[in-house]
């Protein structure tokens, strides 16, 4: 029977995280066959497993032993296996589903890019447009449409999840209006509007974003009448009047990028308008190993940066804003409550 392992001694600790990356393509393999969607709460034998995936038995076997070594799936003393609390999470219709950001995180591109991190640290630049000569997100949507399309389930997905949890967070009682700055789809303007039946709210983001903007905010949608979509770059000009702007996991740009972004926000809302912006940290917060490994990744693919809480204090003073109060919002998000000075 295969188990999770307690903490090897520092030579072979440094030997498992070398092949770190056989952990990686083992997560996606086990994704991309839905593994996890085949096994229900009775454990299987692995010849019924693979089966019901269409692979060999005995490979399957090999791939289910090396993920119960982290938790992922448990192996019974029959030979059967059985879901653990992670396995769960691969499954499609699991509420807490990470099987899209699994997959975004082990994308043909990652394996292009992350022998170069070398490059990237020497530089301080991506190493994705010397790779395939062409901006990031241009690549993906001209050269990598599944892998475009899988950003897109990753971030709708981590968007819904994480919008409960800053709607949950977040006292708006005292405002009638609040903006869901480079809001993607949304999701976090819509659980805040239902969570205060009087608000009005308004989500920006760009064009090609905001089409497909969560139901319940288009022309026909439980919250239509309640929000204006606004279609624009909150680096040019935010043209939206509001109580409170939200800023969730969008200032990860260079500095200019960012400073012109919270220029804009302080210019739509005036003295007094309250900016919150929530950010995933590389430092003071229980998530490191998952913040570092994505600010490594955004160093690789756009050349940004994930943020220190002293980094993030810094671009929001420099800007102007006061900050109020900082707290987390959950294990991995951090809010940081701001004031427009009047």
């Amino acid at each position: 029977m295969t188990t999770a392992q307690t903490a090897p001694p520092p030579p072979m600790r440094l030997r498992e995280l070398v092949f770190g990356a056989a952990c990686a393509a083992a997560l996606r393999a086990a994704a991309r066959l839905g593994v996890a969607d085949a096994l229900d709460d009775t454990p299987m034998a692995v010849e019924d497993l693979a089966a019901a995936v269409k692979t060999e038995p005995k490979p399957l076997r090999r791939l289910l032993r090396a993920l119960t070594c982290y938790g992922v799936f448990t192996e019974h003393r029959d030979g059967t296996f059985a879901h653990t609390d992670m396995s769960r999470l691969l499954r499609e219709d699991d509420p807490h589903s990470l099987r899209n950001i699994t997959l975004w995180c082990t994308e043909p591109w990652t394996w292009d890019a992350w022998p170069l991190l070398d490059e990237a640290v020497r530089t301080g630049s991506n190493v994705v447009e010397g790779l395939y000569g062409k901006e990031f997100f241009t690549y993906l949507n001209e050269d990598a449409p599944q892998s475009a399309e899988v950003f897109n389930r990753a971030m709708t997905t981590s968007s819904r999840q994480s919008a409960q949890d800053v709607a949950a967070f977040l006292d708006l009682s005292a405002s009638s209006s609040v903006a869901d700055i480079g809001g993607g789809q949304g999701h976090v303007v819509a659980s805040l509007l239902e969570k205060y039946p009087a608000m009005q709210g308004t989500l920006l983001d760009l064009p090609r974003v905001v089409e497909n903007a969560d139901p319940r905010l288009r022309e026909g949608g439980s919250l239509a009448d309640r929000v204006r979509i606004v279609p624009g770059d909150c680096r040019e000009a935010i043209p939206v009047r509001a109580d409170v702007y939200v800023i969730k996991n969008i200032l990860e740009w260079d500095d200019d990028s960012t400073a012109r972004a919270l220029r804009n926000v302080m210019a739509a809302g005036g003295p007094g308008a309250r900016v919150v912006v929530i950010e995933n940290l590389v430092d003071d917060t229980p998530s490191m190993r998952f913040s570092t490994a994505m600010d490594l990744l955004l160093l690789l693919n756009v050349g940004g940066a994930k943020h220190t809480t002293d980094s993030m204090v810094g671009r929001l003073t420099d800007a102007g804003l006061v900050i109020d109060d900082i707290r987390p919002v959950n294990p991995y998000l951090h809010a940081f409550d701001c004031t427009v000075p009047k």
